[in-house]
C-alpha cells in the first residue's frame, strides 16, 4: 500500500497549499482556476471514454449504474459522511447546510481521486509487485487537483483521503483476486465508464453547469466489467 500512502500525502500537501494560499487569492482568480480544472476534467474524462472499444456497454452500464445508485442513495451516503465530518471539524455554523462547501469539496475530491484506470491498475500493480510508479504519477496529478479544489471548496477536500485510503488501499490488498477477475477488455470498458463519470463531475461540481448526483453513477464501474463477462460467456 506504499502508493496509497504517497497519494494521501500528495493530497494533504496539495490541499494544504490550496487552503493556505486560497484565502489570499482574489475571487476572480479562484473562479478561473476552478473553471480551468473543470475543463481539464472534461477533456481527461473524454479521453478515458474513447479508450473503450464498445460505447454501448459504457452507455448501458451508466444507465443501469445510475438507477442502482439512486436506489442505494450512494450520493446521499457520501453527503452524510461529509456532513458528519463537517459537524466534527468544520464548525457548527456550517454543519446544517447539506450543500455547503465542505460537503461539495469532500464528495467532489472523493470521486475525482478514486475514479479512473490509474487507481485500479496502479493499486493492483502496487499490491501484487510493490511497484507504485503508476500511483506515484497519479499522486502528482491528485496533488495539483487538491490544490485547486481546496483553494475554492475548502478543507473538505482534505478529508477525501479517508475514501482514498479505504477504496484504493482495499484494491491493493485485494490485488491478486482483482487481477484474476479482471481481463483487459473489462478494464477497458471500466475505464470508459470512469471517463463518463469524471466528465459528469466536471459538468456538475467543477463547472457547475448542471447538478448531477455523480456518486450515484459509481455502480456503473462494477456493472461494466460484469456486462463484458456476460457477453464473453454467453454471446
Amino acid at each position: 500500500m506504499t502508493g496509497t500512502f504517497i497519494n494521501i500525502a500528495a493530497v494533504l500537501f496539495g490541499g494544504g497549499l490550496g487552503l493556505f494560499f486560497g484565502a489570499r487569492l482574489p475571487e476572480r482568480v479562484r473562479q478561473t482556476v476552478m473553471a480551468a480544472l473543470g475543463l481539464f476534467t472534461l477533456a481527461f474524462g473524454a479521453r478515458l471514454f474513447f479508450d473503450g472499444e464498445q460505447p454501448l456497454i459504457a452507455a448501458g452500464s451508466l444507465l443501469l449504474g445510475g438507477a442502482l445508485g439512486e436506489a442505494l442513495r450512494i450520493e446521499d451516503g457520501l453527503t452524510a459522511v461529509g456532513s458528519r465530518l463537517e459537524g466534527r471539524f468544520g464548525g457548527a455554523s456550517q454543519a446544517a447546510s447539506e450543500g455547503s462547501r465542505f460537503v461539495r469539496g469532500f464528495v467532489t475530491a472523493s470521486v475525482l481521486f478514486c475514479v479512473g484506470p490509474m487507481t485500479i491498475l496502479g493499486s493492483i500493480q502496487d499490491g501484487l509487485t510493490g511497484d507504485y510508479e503508476l500511483l506515484a504519477i497519479k499522486s502528482m496529478l491528485d496533488g495539483f487537483a487538491a490544490l485547486a479544489l481546496a483553494s475554492t471548496l475548502g478543507v473538505g477536500v482534505l478529508f477525501s483521503i479517508l475514501v482514498v485510503f479505504v477504496y484504493q488501499g482495499g484494491l491493493s490488498l485485494l490485488a491478486a483476486q482483482a487481477q484474476m477477475l479482471l481481463t483487459d477488455s473489462m478494464i477497458l470498458e471500466m475505464t470508459a465508464v470512469g471517463g463518463l463519470i469524471i466528465m459528469a463531475l466536471g459538468v456538475s461540481s467543477l463547472l457547475q453547469i448542471k447538478p448531477i448526483r455523480t456518486g450515484n453513477l459509481l455502480p456503473a464501474l462494477v456493472i461494466a466489467p460484469a456486462v463484458v463477462w456476460l457477453l464473453a460467456r454467453f454471446a
